[in-house]
């Protein structure tokens, strides 16, 4: 273990001492990594399955033996072993375990680490690409989806001290997605593109898993890369970086005579991709990274285009507009509606968020918020004297943000 000085001197070392770049590169270009081949019986899924088995009960028990077997199967995988083992066991513990410490504090500490060591990796191993293309493609490899499809290949989530019943469902159901990628004809992917939001948890364990590691070895960057380059494989580059789904969409509408196209616009810190096919709105997908929605949104368009009975999204209902604006405001919960059915979202959901004033002059704010396949969105109504109303004035704000990116 080091001091705290030698810790905050190890973090930026490997990009700063430029002067000693061969010897950095040997550690991080791309050389063949170890064979995934050799690797899969390290994985906990049936054997020859590309992921592990969908089913979510704990492979182990939370007790003291339980946990050594965990960290035993962590190492395995690792093809490393932790001189601390402890550490391993905290990566291991999520909060709603409330016996033993969670592993909060290193998924901090990982997602830093892991953000560093993709940073060295993307610029060392790409001399042509600029800082914009760089931010891409690190932001491509330590996202959400991305980290998450790594806990679900190695089967992570089923060695994780827990007690929530609901974690485990929502993380059961992106891993049953994930899994039927393999039998669908759009291609295996493996950073984006679910038609299921990534469970955050899952890249977390990845980011704790990282950081116990950085710790183990004293937070030498270069072992720590060493140790868990072959967990993060595939590794997203430049060539992969836009392929499936959004190559198999444009090659679709091209054999069906259609025109596609993206844009996208901003909610918040959030990038929201439409996929427009013959100009009519086909796709939505949302994500903090670019990338990542535009591989959202053609996954939400391919499944509906490939749908036999799926139809359009008609999602062009008309927005409040000079003398008409009191009518469509007043029919927006219905237009909303409509939307979210012929979407398959799961309908509306309106609550009094706020209400004021005497009781002869009562004014009420509501909210309305929808989810998406991949994400939720919720706005807020102005004061209005009827709770109707104000449901109204909040789906019309819903129905002006899902649009706001089209006009």
């Amino acid at each position: 273990m080091v001091d705290t000085a030698d810790q905050q001197l190890t973090l930026p070392k490997v990009v700063i001492q430029l002067s000693r770049r061969r010897k950095v590169c040997s550690q991080f270009e791309i050389a063949p990594a170890p064979n995934l081949a050799d690797h899969k019986r390290t994985m906990l899924g049936p054997a020859g399955a590309d992921f592990a088995s969908s089913s979510l009960p704990p492979l182990v028990d939370a007790g003291d033996e339980g946990m050594r077997t965990a960290v035993a199967k962590v190492e395995r995988m690792l093809a490393y072993s932790f001189r601390d083992p402890r550490l391993l066991e905290e990566a291991l513990t999520h909060s709603s375990d409330t016996e033993h410490p969670s592993y909060q504090r290193l998924e901090f500490l990982g997602d830093a680490a892991l953000c560093l060591a993709f940073t060295n990796y993307v610029y060392l191993n790409n001399p042509g690409a600029g800082p914009g293309q760089l931010t891409v493609l690190r932001a491509a490899n330590i996202s959400t989806e991305k980290l998450a499809r790594v806990a679900v290949r190695h089967d992570l989530y089923r060695l994780v001290r827990r007690n929530s019943p609901m974690l485990d469902q929502i993380v059961d159901e992106f891993t049953q997605s994930v899994l039927r990628e393999r039998d669908e004809d759009l291609g295996c992917l493996h950073h984006g593109g679910s038609s299921v939001k990534a469970p955050k948890v899952l890249a977390d364990i990845v980011e704790s898993i990282t950081a116990a590691v950085y710790v183990d070895c004293d937070f030498n960057l270069k072992t720590l890369w060493r140790v868990i380059r072959s967990m993060l494989e595939p590794i997203i580059t430049l060539e992969t970086l836009d392929e499936q789904p959004v190559t198999t969409l444009y090659e679709l509408c091209q054999k069906r005579g259609k025109s596609v196209y993206f844009k996208n616009w901003k909610k918040g810190q959030t990038n929201v991709m439409n996929v427009f096919v013959d100009d009519k709105l086909i796709g939505i997908g949302s994500s903090e990274q670019k990338i990542i929605a535009k591989l959202n949104a053609a996954r939400d368009a391919l499944e509906k285009l490939l749908c036999p009975e799926a139809e359009y999204m008609d999602m062009e209902p008309s927005l409040p507009r000079g003398d008409e604006a009191g009518e469509q405001v007043e029919g927006s919960k219905q237009k909303l509606s409509e939307l979210c059915s012929k979407n398959r979202w799961p309908r509306p959901v309106y609550k009094i968020e706020r209400e004021h004033g005497p009781a002869h002059d009562k004014r009420f704010i509501c909210s309305v918020q929808i989810e998406t396949s991949d994400n939720a969105f919720m706005t807020l109504s102005d004061p209005k004297s009827r709770v109707k109303d104000a449901e109204n004035a909040a789906a019309c704000k819903m129905l002006s943000e899902i649009l706001i990116g089209v006009e």
